[in-house]
């Protein structure tokens, strides 16, 4: 736990056989690149027996983040969180709530996640899906054997709970909510929110939420669960089950009735939206809007400098000579933006930006837009190959950037969340169908838009986002199931320095894993 405006020195050590990054998730780190995280983009691993300390300040920034593993699947179970207070005697912009607890969704694998995702690769076909979710690591009790593994929020009648809610689940986007309860969701991204009232929340894989929980006032010694289960779109295979804690409304037993027994009290279920409802998903997104205060501005740009429309989404690629794969009509799967399929480099992308070696490691000729316009949510086209390689977009600093990002029917429509490194972004359209840019833009929000790191792409529909490019380095932008960054559904922008001192990245320490 820090607060806005602490300066942070994380000594990561690695005692594992695998060589591991961290990323600090949400976190600006602005001029401070290097210890961003992604491994082969901000820097090399850090190997067996080898250590790195992460240096960088939390500024303009407080709420609920958390911090991973950034190379290969091992964020499958290396994660935790970063809870950002503000600074002393800056209060919430909400009633202060009476306890905070962390609530963290995850993914258990029976089998190593890095065999899984190796197999997959090798064969061309889709990695095999989770066999549980978690709450704070435990399965809870509708999985077999995990009755006695289940997390319990003991709470007093009455009182408000702020919930830190963070999606670290692998490959899933999932809903959340608890029994008879309401929640009011009051921060996204680390970013306060117009506060409202919802039974269930999504949480995008990688966003953050925070809700006020009120405990009920007459419901001594009752139970209810708080339950999670997926939010599913395309065709692919999937994890079709819930996960489960228990809140626990406790009083003193002489408080209850001499008629009631304890022990033969069970859990309220909560009622989650259905696997598929997209429209409780647009809506949900919807009802998130900016504070747009005085101390906690809608920055918006208002005038665009470059404008860039991206497509995301799923393809294939040629199976090896002489093999059959697993993929659609023996391919290989693929993901891809602007049907760039990403290269990851084996030198770090901003070592050799910082370093002026870019030649052999990466090019600058991402396309802006789709070379090839088609009918991206109608009847896909025949060819569904993408391209390879390791290609970026330059932006001069302070550029004001509009993204839009458009999902495509190539192989299924399906909802992508977007996560962007080093930077918060505005959320200032989305809708369904092909972005219209004659007609959707009189729609745009630049009043008080909601600021996230990670955004979905609606399945089958476009999102549009705005954002400054003033923090200097190299960004990664990749969607956050992890199944689609491997098939490279991933890319990343060079924001170049500044004039002036502070617009410049600053260089790197002297123990920075290199390569």
């Amino acid at each position: 736990m820090v607060r806005e405006g602490n300066h942070l020195s994380v000594k990561v050590v690695n005692h594992v056989p695998n060589n591991i990054t961290i990323h600090w998730h949400g976190v600006r780190q602005l001029r401070t690149g290097w210890a961003d995280g992604p491994a082969y983009v901000t820097q090399c691993p850090i190997q067996k027996g080898q250590s790195y300390v992460y240096k960088f300040r939390i500024v303009g920034q407080r709420g609920t983040l958390f911090w991973h593993a950034h190379i290969s699947w091992l964020r499958a179970t290396v994660y935790g969180p970063l809870i950002i207070l503000p600074r002393l005697g800056v209060p919430y912009p909400f009633p202060k709530p009476y306890k905070e607890v962390p609530i963290i969704l995850g993914e258990w694998f029976n089998a190593d996640t890095e065999a899984i995702i190796s197999q997959a690769l090798q064969t061309g076909g889709g990695p095999n899906v989770s066999d549980a979710y978690t709450i704070n690591g435990h399965p809870g009790p509708f999985y077999n054997c995990s009755a006695k593994d289940t997390f319990k929020l003991k709470v007093k009648p009455g009182k408000t709970y702020l919930l830190r809610l963070i999606n670290a689940a692998l490959n899933d986007q999932l809903f959340f909510g608890i029994a008879n309860h309401t929640l009011t969701v009051v921060e996204a991204d680390a970013v306060y929110v117009k506060p409202f009232e919802t039974e269930a929340i999504l949480l995008a894989s990688g966003q953050t939420t925070n809700v006020l929980l009120k405990t009920k006032p007459t419901y001594p010694n009752a139970s209810f669960f708080m339950a999670a289960r997926p939010y599913v779109t395309g065709s692919a295979t999937f994890n079709n089950s819930t996960v489960a804690g228990i809140l626990e409304n406790k009083l003193s037993p002489n408080s209850l009735p001499s008629s009631i027994s304890v022990k033969n009290l069970s859990p309220f279920k909560p009622n989650l939206p259905a696997l598929s409802n997209t429209s409780f998903v647009a809506n949900f997104a919807n009802k998130l809007r900016g504070l747009a205060t005085v101390h906690s501005p809608a920055s918006v740009p208002q005038n665009v400098d470059k404008q860039f429309l991206f497509t995301v989404g799923l393809g294939t690629s040629q199976c090896w000579q002489n093999r059959t794969c697993q993929g659609p009509n023996g391919t290989k799967f693929a993901a891809a933006v602007n049907n760039v399929s990403f290269t990851m480099p084996t030198t770090a992308l901003l070592q050799a930006h910082f370093f002026g070696k870019s030649h052999g490691v990466y090019k600058t000729d991402f396309p802006r837009e789709p070379k090839i316009r088609f009918d991206y949510t109608g009847t896909p086209p025949d060819n569904t190959m993408v391209n390879n390689g390791t290609k970026l977009l330059v932006l001069p600093f302070n550029t004001n950037v509009e993204l839009i990002m458009q999902d495509t029917s190539i192989l299924g429509a399906e909802s992508h969340p977007l996560h962007l490194h080093g930077y918060n972004f505005f959320v200032v359209g989305q809708g369904f169908g092909n972005f219209d840019p004659q007609k959707d833009p009189n729609n745009f929000n630049l009043i008080d838009p909601v600021e996230r790191n990670t955004v979905g792409v609606p399945a089958g529909g476009w999102i549009v986002i705005r954002f400054v490019a003033d923090n200097p380095g190299v960004w990664f932008m990749h969607c956050h199931i992890d199944a689609h960054q491997s098939w490279g559904l991933k890319m990343a922008w060079i924001v170049l320095d500044g004039d002036l001192p502070n617009q410049k990245l600053s260089p790197p320490a002297d123990d920075l894993p290199m390569c």
